[in-house]
C-alpha cells in the first residue's frame, strides 16, 4: 500500500475535472481526495501500487474531454489509512494562478434535455454540466467555484444540490448548475414597457422576430442584433441603425443541415461547426445561394454558426419551419464594444439599435465577441478572431516568462500578460479608435491581471507614438516605474509565430510581414516586409519601395487616393479612362495634386496591403471601402481561378519596386483584359516575389532557415496557399500561426516574448 501526491496544472477548472477523478479514484478503490487550488488541482490517493498506477495512466491518457494538461507532477507519499475518497474545498493561495476554460458550447446531453417534454429543465434557456455552458464570461476570480462567479446570486435549490453532490452525476461540482426553480431567468422588454418574463419572454421576442423585426438578444459575452436572415427590409434597417453600409453579417443556422442549403461544408468545416468553441466559420456560397446578397455584399463567402446555447436553440424551435437561419450581429454600433449590461445607460443603447429585448439576470463579467475562424486549403484552422470559445485559453511558452504586461497594437487589439510557462493572449478587443473601446480594455486588463494574478514587472508597447495602447503603457510606466519597453511590429508578428511554433530563439529565420500599416524604425509606416530575425533582434533585408499615403487614414478609406498617390510616385499620369481618376472629383483631384506635388500631409509606406488597396481600385473593383481590408478582399473574390501568368517584380538593392507592375496592370487595362485575369496575374506575382526573396535571403546567409508569415495580408486565401505552396516545394520550412490569427491580434504576444528576452538581457 503506498500514497501519492498529485499537482497538475492547465485548463483543469470548468472542465469536471475534479469529478473525472473522483469517479476513476471510485473506479480504482483508491482512497484520498482532490481539490482545486489557484494554481490547478491537488490529488492525494492512497492503495494499492497497481491501482494507483492504473489511476495514473487514466490521469494521463482520458482526461475529460474540455480539460487540457499541461504540467503533471507526482511523489510518493506515506500511506495514510483514509476511509473514502472525497472532493475538498478549494484552497485559494494568493500567489498561485492557473488557466481558466473559455466559454463552452452546450452539449448533446443538455440539449437533449431541454427538448425532452418530461425532463425538469424541459425549455430552461440556462441548463448546463461540467461539460458545457459558460465559464470564463462569468468567472470573477479564480479558483473556479461558484461562490466566484455571477452565479453566486443563485442558490441552488435542492434538486440541483442533489446532482451536485452526486458523484455518478454529471452535474457532479458543476459551478453554474441552475434549473428553473432556481436560476436565471429571461425577461422581454418593449419601447420601456414593464417586462414579459420566463417562456412567455421567449415566446414575444420569437414572434417579433417572425413579424420582421430587430431584436436584442442577451447571449454568453454579450448582445447580438438578431433578425431573419431572408427579410430584406429588416436587413436594410439593421444596415443603417449600425450604420454599417457593406461589411458582412454574421449567420446562425438552426442546423449544419440549413447551411448546407446556402454553403459547401466540408468535413473539416463541419468539425469546426461542431466543436466546443462554436465559432463562426466562413464558407463558400454554393450556386444560386438564396440568402440576399444584402447579408454579405460583394462577397463569395458567408460566416455560419450554430447554436451554442440552450436559448438560441429555443429560438429556432419556437421560429422553425418560418425562419432557419438568423442574422446574429454584436449589439453596438460599428468599431464600439458589445453592449453587455443590464444598465440604464446599456437598455438606452439597445433600444435605440432594436425593436425589442430579450434579457436575463445572470451577469456577464467579461464581455466577449463571437469567433471568426476558417478552414484554408491545407485542411487546418485559420483563426481570424480569437474570441469566445478559445480566450483566454494561453499559449505554453518554452520557458519561464517574466510578468509581462503587452500592451498590443492599435487595430484589431489584444493585450498579452505572461506568467511562468503561459502567455495570456485576450480575446478580441477591436480597434481602439473610440472612448468606449479603450474604456473596455482597461477594464480588460484589470480583470485579466486579476484572475491570472499577474504583477507586471515590464510593460512592452509598439513603437507607434500615437497609439492609445502606446499611451496606456506610458502612462503606466510613469506611474508604477516598471520599464517600458518598445517593440517594432513587424518584428512582433514574426516572434509571434516563431514563439507559438517554439522556435523563438538564436536560430534565425525569415519573417514575411505583410500588412496595411506598422510603425517603421525610420517612422514611416512599413507593411511590405521581408525580415531576418531571432530572439535577439531583426534585420529588414527587403521591403517594398515607398510610396506615398496623402491624407494617411482618408486615403486608407478611400482606395482611389492610394492608387493616383501610387501612379505619381512611380512616374505614371492620371489617365482620365482611369478608374480612380474617373471616380474622384475634379476639386479633390487638384488638392491631391498639390498634396502629392508638395508632399504636404502625406506619409510614406511600404504596406503591402495598401498596395492591394490601390490595384482594387486601379481595376474598378472598389474606390472607397466602408471596412478594413474592404478592397483587398474585394480584389481577391473576382481573381480568375484558371489564370497561371503573373506580373514579375523587380528588386533593387533592398527595395521591391513597383513600376513595372504597374505598367503592366496599365498596359492590359487598355487591351481590355477582364479584371478578374488582372486580379490573379498580380496575386501570383506577389507569390513568385515571395519566393525570389526567400530564394535570395537563403542563399546569403547559406543556411536553410524557417520561412514565417504573418500579418492580415495573408487573410488573403490566394496569397496564402499559393505562397506556402511554391515555398514548400523549394525546401523552405513555412512555419504559420494556428491558434493565433494572422491580423493583428497576434502582435501583443509577439511583443510579450521580445520583452522577455529584453528583459533577461538587462540583467
Amino acid at each position: 500500500m503506498l500514497g501519492r501526491h498529485y499537482q497538475i496544472t492547465g485548463i483543469v477548472q470548468g472542465v469536471g475535472f475534479r469529478p473525472f477523478v473522483y469517479q476513476t479514484a471510485i473506479k480504482y478503490h483508491l482512497k484520498g481526495d482532490v481539490c482545486n487550488s489557484a494554481n490547478g488541482v491537488i490529488i492525494n490517493v492512497f492503495g494499492p501500487q497497481r491501482s494507483i498506477d492504473s489511476f495514473h495512466e487514466i490521469l494521463q491518457t482520458a482526461p475529460p474531454p474540455r480539460a487540457r494538461i499541461d504540467h503533471l507532477s507526482f511523489f510518493e507519499v506515506p500511506f495514510q489509512n483514509e476511509k473514502e475518497f472525497r472532493i475538498l474545498p478549494s484552497q485559494n493561495i494568493e500567489t498561485d494562478f492557473l488557466p481558466v476554460s473559455p466559454d463552452i458550447c452546450i452539449c448533446e446531453a443538455c440539449q437533449n434535455e431541454i427538448l425532452d417534454f418530461n425532463n425538469r429543465r424541459f425549455h430552461y434557456p440556462f441548463t448546463n454540466c461540467t461539460n458545457c455552458g459558460p465559464r470564463f464570461s462569468i468567472i470573477e476570480r479564480i479558483p473556479y467555484d461558484r461562490p466566484n462567479t455571477s452565479m453566486k446570486r443563485f442558490p441552488m435549490c435542492s434538486s440541483c444540490t442533489v446532482e451536485y453532490e452526486n458523484p455518478l452525476d454529471r452535474r457532479f461540482h458543476a459551478q453554474p448548475v441552475a434549473c428553473r426553480d432556481c436560476g436565471p431567468q429571461l425577461t422581454y422588454f418593449r419601447n420601456g414597457s414593464d417586462g414579459i418574463f420566463g417562456d412567455h419572454a421567449l415566446i414575444a421576442a420569437t414572434e417579433s422576430i417572425k413579424d420582421g423585426e430587430i431584436m436584442a438578444i442577451k447571449g454568453i459575452g454579450g448582445f447580438h442584433l438578431a433578425c431573419d436572415a431572408m427579410n430584406e427590409t429588416a436587413l436594410k434597417r439593421l444596415r443603417g441603425i449600425k450604420h454599417r453600409s457593406n461589411k458582412p453579417f454574421a449567420l446562425m443556422a438552426k442546423d449544419i443541415p440549413t447551411i448546407q442549403k446556402y454553403c459547401m461544408v466540408n468535413p473539416d468545416e463541419r468539425a469546426l461547426l461542431q466543436s466546443a468553441a462554436a465559432p463562426i466559420v466562413l464558407l463558400k456560397m454554393k450556386v444560386g445561394c438564396i440568402i440576399p446578397e444584402s447579408v454579405a455584399p460583394t462577397q463569395n463567402e458567408l460566416g455560419f454558426m450554430i447554436p451554442y446555447t440552450p436559448l438560441h436553440i429555443l429560438l429556432f424551435e419556437m421560429l422553425s419551419p418560418e425562419i432557419e437561419v438568423l442574422v446574429m450581429t454584436s449589439a453596438n454600433y460599428s468599431e464600439e464594444p458589445i453592449v453587455f449590461g443590464d444598465s440604464e445607460k446599456d437598455r438606452t443603447i439597445l433600444a435605440q439599435l432594436s425593436d425589442g429585448i430579450l434579457t436575463h439576470n445572470r451577469q456577464i463579467v467579461t464581455r466577449i465577441d463571437d469567433s471568426v475562424t476558417r478552414i484554408d486549403q491545407d485542411h487546418q484552422r485559420i483563426m481570424i478572431r480569437r474570441a469566445r470559445g478559445y480566450a483566454p485559453d494561453p499559449i505554453l511558452v518554452q520557458r519561464q516568462m517574466n510578468q509581462i504586461l503587452a500592451a498590443g497594437p492599435e487595430l484589431k487589439n489584444t493585450f498579452c500578460l505572461t506568467r511562468g510557462n503561459y502567455a495570456f493572449i485576450s480575446h478580441h478587443i477591436g480597434d481602439m479608435e473610440n472612448a468606449e473601446t479603450f474604456q473596455a480594455y482597461q477594464e480588460e486588463i484589470a480583470h485579466y491581471k486579476t484572475i491570472f494574478r499577474v504583477t507586471p514587472e515590464v510593460i512592452a508597447c509598439d513603437l507607434h507614438p500615437n497609439y492609445l495602447s502606446t499611451t496606456y503603457a506610458e502612462k503606466l510606466s510613469e506611474e508604477t516605474g516598471l520599464p517600458l519597453i518598445r517593440i517594432q511590429h513587424h518584428y512582433a508578428h514574426i516572434a509571434s509565430v516563431l514563439a507559438e511554433n517554439h522556435r523563438f530563439n538564436a536560430e534565425s529565420a525569415i519573417g514575411l510581414a505583410f500588412d496595411g500599416t506598422g510603425y517603421g524604425t525610420d517612422g514611416f509606416i512599413w507593411g511590405g516586409e521581408a525580415l531576418l530575425c531571432n530572439n535577439a533582434g531583426f534585420e529588414r533585408v527587403y521591403h517594398l519601395d515607398n510610396f506615398p499615403l496623402p491624407g494617411g487614414d482618408t486615403a486608407i478609406r478611400k482606395p482611389y487616393r492610394q492608387a493616383l498617390a501610387l501612379l505619381y510616385a512611380n512616374g505614371f499620369s492620371w489617365e482620365d479612362s482611369l478608374f480612380p481618376v474617373s471616380s474622384i472629383p475634379d476639386r479633390e483631384k487638384e488638392l491631391l495634386k498639390t498634396q502629392l506635388d508638395h508632399h504636404l500631409n502625406c506619409v510614406d509606406t511600404s504596406s503591402m496591403g495598401r498596395l492591394f488597396d490601390a490595384i482594387s481600385s486601379l481595376l474598378g473593383i472598389c474606390q472607397e471601402a466602408s471596412y478594413e481590408g474592404q478592397a483587398a478582399i474585394e480584389l481577391e473574390n473576382v481573381a480568375d481561378p484558371d489564370c497561371t501568368e503573373y506580373y514579375p517584380f523587380e528588386i533593387l538593392e533592398d527595395k521591391i519596386l513597383l513600376k513595372s507592375v504597374i505598367g503592366n496592370i496599365l498596359d492590359d487595362l487598355r487591351q481590355g483584359i477582364p479584371k478578374s485575369v488582372i486580379s490573379a496575374k498580380f496575386h501570383h506575382g506577389v507569390i513568385q516575389l515571395c519566393l525570389e526573396i526567400c530564394v535570395r535571403i537563403r542563399e546569403a546567409v547559406n543556411l536553410n532557415i524557417p520561412t514565417v508569415l504573418s500579418g492580415g495580408v495573408w487573410q488573403n486565401q490566394i496569397l496564402l496557399g499559393g505562397v506556402r505552396d511554391l515555398l514548400e516545394k523549394n525546401s523552405f520550412n513555412v512555419l504559420l500561426p494556428r491558434q493565433l490569427p494572422y491580423n493583428d491580434g497576434c502582435v501583443s504576444f509577439g511583443q510579450a516574448v521580445i520583452a522577455n528576452e529584453i528583459k533577461d538581457r538587462m540583467r
